[in-house]
């Protein structure tokens, strides 16, 4: 099955595509069960229905071009189970990603079977392989979604109808933030990797061996920041609170940006980092200061939010940003109120 392929830009239909890789005839991830392959199937028309829009980010970083990709579910909030887990741990699994998005219909016309675009080959990013934003459903039910970030192999098809479109003004929109709730991000642990599915990265400088990554990182630093998040939700909002997240849209650009909480009874935006690692609270400092650029009116108050008390010196960069540092202690969350 491996020797017939597709090339990036031909068309075809799901049942053609059955026949080519396996798998099942609808759903949006379609993982097969007769060749190593993962179809991930997109339509950027239907999107906007259910609050997400994939596609090429024209600001590439230095590991080049990402597509985003909203994982499978279209109400409620998304779990990291099933398919969506069939795709987080698709090197584990030794599967590829291959990704199709739909332009039209047999014979050219409204009705009847969909055609799909090949697009090419993909596989998650390793460092950052998922985000996870707030977007509403097609009731208009705010919820949880997971984005994967798809790196693409050599060849793929890029077109301009393809990229996600940029903001034509920068602009914020105001979130209520509820907690994350997947019960599979939480239990989520990794399997044994196949002998010959291992993704190979460039070896670190001098140390002559390659590296193996898996999502298993990247998953855990998501979730000691989601269980950090939601505690500290409940206690602001225990106090009384009015808590929310802000989403982002710059002018020229067509990435989204997403706040960690913003209390929006005193003006106090929190960022919140996992550990209390340096790179970390480097990171957090950035970022705040990033956001406070395009907050009108600029927050009251610039908070590092840590899962307990760092270093004399990481405590010392963080007042001299200008910032406060709030870090949890037990019950209580020091330094706070502010």
């Amino acid at each position: 099955m491996d020797s017939v392929q597709i090339t990036p830009g031909a068309v075809r239909t799901r049942a053609q595509l059955k026949a080519l890789y396996g798998g099942g005839p609808q759903g949006g991830i379609i993982p097969s069960t007769t060749t190593p392959n993962i179809l991930l199937f997109t339509d950027h028309k239907s999107a906007a229905d259910f609050g997400y829009q994939d596609g090429w980010l024209a600001e590439e970083d230095e590991s080049g071009p990402i597509f985003e990709y909203t994982g499978q579910g279209t109400k409620g909030d998304q779990s990291l189970s099933g398919n969506n887990g069939s795709v987080l741990r698709h090197v584990e699994d030794g599967r590829v990603l291959r990704l199709f998005i739909a332009v039209g219909y047999v014979g050219g016309g409204t009705t009847g079977a969909r055609t799909h675009r090949y697009v090419g080959e993909f596989t998650l990013d390793e460092h950052e392989p998922f985000v996870m934003r707030q977007v509403l459903d097609e009731e208009k039910t705010m919820r949880w979604v997971y984005v994967f970030r798809l790196r693409p192999a050599p060849g793929v098809e890029q077109t301009a109808e393809d990229f996600v479109p940029t903001a034509d003004t920068t602009f914020i929109t105001k979130v209520p933030a509820t907690p994350i709730t997947d019960p599979a991000l939480f239990a989520y642990e990794a399997k044994p990797a196949k002998a010959t599915s291992s993704q190979k990265t460039k070896p670190e400088a001098n140390s002559g061996k390659k590296i193996t990554r898996k999502p298993t990182e990247a998953v855990e630093v998501t979730r000691r920041e989601a269980e950090l998040s939601d505690r500290f939700l409940a206690f602001l909002t225990g106090q009384g609170r009015t808590v929310e997240r802000l989403k982002i849209r710059v002018e020229g650009l067509n990435s989204t940006f997403f706040t960690d909480l913003f209390d929006a009874t005193t003006n106090d935006l929190y960022e919140i980092k996992s550990n209390n690692s340096r790179n970390s609270i480097r990171m957090a400092i950035g970022q705040l200061i990033d956001y406070r650029r395009h907050i009108t009116p600029k927050p009251a108050n610039l908070v590092v939010l840590l899962p307990e008390e760092p270093d004399h010196d990481l405590c010392d960069l963080i007042a001299s940003a200008g910032m406060t540092l709030v870090y949890e202690d037990g019950d209580k969350f020091v330094g706070w109120p502010l």
